[in-house]
């Protein structure tokens, strides 16, 4: 991979970091509203708790996939990076150009059942 490539991915890493923590922000913020914003009947509480348990889950996934951007984005200047961790083999471009934290290529994804 040339430095041309890897300045290139640090860039799209920390675009979507940057859009991730502020789809994180509205996530919390879905969560835990403010005081004297919740609901005021039973149904609309039964509603919110619902809602609740969806953003948690959002909330769960967004925040692991921000610490893999932004480990992948300390890893951008090593040798190993865009490098499959199972066969060792590199990574298509294409592919860490939509999901620059991806650490094996598909074909391993595939196999390991990931």
């Amino acid at each position: 991979m040339t430095a041309e490539q890897k300045q290139e991915f640090k860039q799209i890493i920390e675009d979507q970091i940057q859009t991730l923590s502020s789809e994180i922000e509205a996530i919390r913020s879905a969560i835990y509203p403010n005081k004297g914003e919740g609901t005021s009947d039973k149904v609309a509480h039964i509603s919110f708790k619902q809602e609740q348990s969806i953003h948690f889950q959002r909330y769960e996934e967004a925040t692991k996939r921000l610490n893999r951007l932004k480990h992948a984005y300390l890893k951008v200047d090593t040798p190993e990076y865009g490098i499959c961790k199972e066969c060792e083999e590199d990574i298509p471009l294409e592919r860490l150009k939509l999901v620059p934290e991806s650490v094996y290529c598909v074909a391993c994804m595939n196999e390991l059942g990931l």
